[in-house]
């Protein structure tokens, strides 16, 4: 698969690794698949060093850095190094030129060296350090921990700490050549990740991939997740336990510990936990402080783990009696659904911090409510909320994926109905959009958002 996007992370790799001066030192941290690895490769040079740690011994570690050492350093590897200061200084001694050594995996190399966060900062802090350094990983909980953490050795030395995050989905587009309707489809499987985009292109259709890779015991993430978790959890069951309720429809905290038979205040750790990691989110509605609501919703944002939790945990047995089939059924007759979801998060996500007729809006929500209206309980839920930056304006939005429907006027209608109820906001100008999967469209919408204004209310 070409490499795409990761241009600003690039540049500002490439600007502090060529500055003269004291050497720089560098971290770079995010979720398995992401392309970190690639992404340094990317910018390493031929007199640089890349060093893929394991999970072995301190002795074999320090075995095998020497001899990648020694394909730069004639005879590096005809040494025995007893520990990683020994190491370091006679690297060090025998650097005649500035390069960059990268530790990749670097929380393999603290496992089975505690020590080493304190001596690299001790080399660090000295500023006699003769080349760069960069350290990497997909631990992101330790990683955050060595760099984040007030009472680390390597806390505030990096010159730049770089979290990496999923790729845009306009670039999937490039990747497989879909029009607008396939990419949006595509990306509520695969998210951003670019080794499940380099597994997609090897098969010919989106069913195919989720097929032969996801709903097939030996398919290639059929147990990703697991995978995933172990770099973070010591023990992944709750976990594990926390995304599957979410994932089926336990979208409340209540709800969720009434589940598991577990106090919503022993949820607390984990759930914030699994939105540090990116995986779900807490969702509160539009206009309400999140420290404050009551009213919250947990959703898993990650495309990936949505679609496994949806299609996999609630067929395992089925996928396990080789009757995959018959989960292929299901998602073929349910995914216009799915993808409705995923295709409101876009729309929110095109409005948020982006300018439409002619206001820049603030990051969007949704919004809920049971109101009573001609003396009558109704739910009411507008798709897409956002204030404008200067705090006159609002915009209501309404997303429909269904297939064969479009946003017209019913829509309008129903929007208009719902917006009334949106008492709060009744002083300032509000704005009604609809969002529409327009089935003649064959390239993807500007930032995946089609908008078709339909009226100004005052």
């Amino acid at each position: 698969m070409k490499f795409v996007d990761r241009e600003n992370e690039i540049m500002r790799l490439i600007r502090v690794l060529s500055q003269t001066g004291a050497s720089k030192f560098v971290i770079i941290y995010g979720r398995r698949r992401l392309g970190k690895s690639t992404l340094i490769r990317h910018v390493l040079t031929d007199n640089d060093l890349y060093f893929m740690a394991d999970q072995t011994e301190q002795s074999q570690q320090l075995a095998l850095l020497a001899k990648t050492i020694g394909t730069k350093i004639p005879d590096f590897d005809k040494v025995v190094y007893p520990d990683w200061e020994t190491l370091i200084v006679s690297l060090a001694h025998r650097t005649t030129q500035r390069f960059t050594l990268c530790f990749d995996e670097f929380p393999y190399l603290v496992k089975s060296s505690p020590s080493l966060p304190s001596i690299l900062q001790r080399h660090i802090d000295s500023k006699q350090l003769p080349f760069n350094l960069i350290i990497c990983g997909s631990s992101q909980q330790m990683m955050q921990g060595l760099v984040l953490d007030a009472t680390s050795p390597l806390y505030g030395r990096g010159d730049v700490i770089m979290k990496l995050e999923p790729i845009p989905v306009r670039y999937l587009q490039d990747i497989l050549h879909t029009d607008g309707i396939q990419t949006v489809e595509e990306s509520a499987v695969w998210g951003g990740v670019p080794r499940y985009w380099e597994i997609r292109e090897q098969a010919t259709s989106l069913m195919e991939a989720i097929a032969y890779n996801i709903i097939d015991p030996n398919g290639t993430l059929y147990d990703e997740p697991s995978r995933l978790f172990l770099d973070d959890f010591q023990h992944t069951t709750q976990s594990a336990t926390l995304l599957s309720l979410i994932g089926n429809g336990a979208n409340r905290l209540s709800e969720i510990a009434g589940r598991m038979q577990k106090n919503a205040t022993d949820l607390s750790g984990p759930l914030a936990k699994l939105i540090n990691l990116g995986y779900i989110e807490r969702e509160t509605p539009f206009g309400e402080s999140p420290r404050n609501s009551k009213r919250s919703y947990y959703q898993i944002c990650d495309p990936f783990m949505r679609t496994y939790n949806r299609y996999v945990i609630p067929n395992r047995s089925l996928i396990n009696l080789n009757r995959k089939d018959v989960v292929a059924k299901t998602i073929s007759d349910t995914f216009s659904d799915f993808v409705a979801a995923h295709w409101e998060r876009l729309c929110r996500n095109a409005v948020s911090g982006n300018q439409l007729l002619g206001t820049t809006w603030g990051k969007a929500s949704r919004w809920w409510e049971t109101v009573i209206i001609n003396k009558e309980k109704k739910n009411i839920e507008l798709d897409v909320v956002a204030e404008s930056l200067d705090k006159k304006k609002i915009l209501v939005g309404e997303c429909k994926w269904t297939e064969g429907e479009q946003a017209g006027e019913d829509s309008s209608t129903s929007l208009k109905q719902r917006r009334k109820a949106c008492h709060s906001q009744k002083t300032r100008r509000l704005y009604m959009h609809c969002s529409s999967n327009d089935q003649q469209r064959t390239a993807l919408p500007t930032m995946c958002f089609s908008h078709k204004p339909l009226s100004t209310i005052l």
